[in-house]
């Protein structure tokens, strides 16, 4: 067995054997296997448009072309127009091995996410269901993601340490209470934690994605990289901030800067290297998206309906 299909997680210093389907969940996912990502792809269903944190680095946008970063959509669907989406897609890219919902908002915080995964899990039983989520709901509602059958969970994680996860969110809003500050970033903190265990619980594959902010969390990320690795989670994803919003005025890690810091985090957990920080609506293998393709179907569509009329 190669070193990328990792054969056994390490959970608190104990083996524990992947079995086959975890095994599969890993090498058909471009976004956790970089060796899938030159096989396989993914695409993104955007049916989330409401949010329950706001990160001092986030700006969504719901109808953008232009733009490639998360939090970016040209559209948000209903659930059936995701279905519907996911049927034109399959009927002519045949490597799409994952249906992911990933925003533009939290997932977990809309109800169409979960009726989208019902959908699709249904008519196609095999797809790999893959969700991006904060974390501050994944405790709620990871028996939800289990009975819907979504085996693969990345949580963004940008601090352990309270102290410092302040000065990355703004609030958090959690069930119907805003929350600021130390408050609000230990909250969130100890939910990812709890959410982060039961998916390992539940033999979930668990990828924890963190925002490299200079001057703010970029010596805390092995703080990170060694909590989550004494978790089970499966792979780490570094990611370089996007000055925009509050932290517009933060100058970015080079890739120079992000590769060695990687290689350092890399003696501690498996880091994925191929990350391209992509839409909300991505479509395609990794780096090589087609969802302008559809989107440019669904305006000549629109327009013939209204013709039609």
């Amino acid at each position: 067995m190669s070193q990328e299909t990792f054969p056994v997680a390490n959970v608190r210093g104990r083996e524990v054997p992947y079995d086959p389907e975890q095994l599969r969940r890993i090498q058909e996912h471009p976004c956790f296997s970089e060796k899938a990502c030159h096989t396989f792809g993914r695409m993104h269903l955007a049916v989330a448009p409401k949010c329950n944190i706001q990160c001092k680095y986030c700006v969504r946008d719901f109808d953008c072309v232009n733009e490639s970063r998360p939090g970016v959509t040209s559209k948000v669907l209903k659930p059936e127009e995701a279905l519907a989406r996911v049927d034109e897609v399959l009927e002519k890219y045949h490597y799409i091995k994952v249906v992911a919902v990933a925003g533009p908002g939290e997932p977990l915080a809309n109800e169409e996410t979960f009726e989208t995964f019902s959908l699709v899990g249904q008519k196609y039983p095999n797809m790999i269901l893959c969700v991006s989520t904060n974390g501050l709901l994944l405790p709620d509602r990871i028996q939800d993601l289990d009975r819907l059958g979504v085996g693969n969970i990345t949580v963004t994680m940008n601090a352990v340490d309270p102290e410092i996860g302040k000065e990355i969110y703004d609030y958090v809003t959690y069930k119907g209470k805003r929350y600021e500050g130390l408050e609000a970033a230990t909250l969130l903190r100890d939910q990812q934690l709890k959410g982060i265990a039961e998916a390992v619980r539940l033999k979930k594959i668990v990828k924890v994605n963190t925002v490299l902010i200079p001057g703010i969390n970029d010596k805390h990320v092995f703080d990170i990289a060694r909590k989550i690795k004494e978790m089970g989670v499966f792979i780490h994803n570094v990611m370089p901030l996007i000055p925009q919003y509050k932290f517009a005025h933060i100058t970015p890690p080079t890739p120079e800067e992000k590769r060695a810091i990687q290689a350092e985090l890399g003696k501690i957990i498996k880091q994925m290297r191929h990350c391209r920080q992509c839409r909300s609506d991505a479509i395609g293998r990794l780096g090589c998206d087609v969802q302008q393709e559809f989107e440019s179907r669904g305006r000549e569509q629109a327009g013939e309906d209204r013709k039609a009329k």
